[in-house]
């Protein structure tokens, strides 16, 4: 496995086991909270990038998620796509920087 491999798979391992803490928090809750609890917590504390990283692996493999996780994902805001993340956080691509305005 190449770095940029080791990389990217210990981001998907961070981003199940942040995901998987949090719903460990909540499950203390009556589930409608913890569902709400999760979601809200998420919304608010990641980044347009995490969220669309976590809903690609939710769309890909929802197995390695708590339950609580795949229940709150309805509520949590979902990115279109990734330059709407990046663009929510300012970062504008160098060809659309430089790309003339029509």
């Amino acid at each position: 496995m190449s770095h940029d491999e080791d990389h990217i798979a210990s981001t998907r391992e961070k981003l199940v086991r942040m995901a998987n803490q949090i719903a460990t928090f909540f499950h203390s809750k009556p589930r409608e909270e913890g569902i709400t609890g999760v979601a809200e917590h998420i919304n608010k504390f990641w980044e347009p990038r995490m969220r669309r990283q976590f809903f690609e692996l939710l769309d890909g493999d929802p197995e390695d998620f708590d339950d609580l996780v795949i229940a709150a994902s309805a509520k949590i805001k979902r990115p279109l796509t990734p330059e709407q993340a990046d663009k929510s956080l300012g970062y504008v691509r160098p060809a659309e920087a430089t790309a003339p305005h029509k």
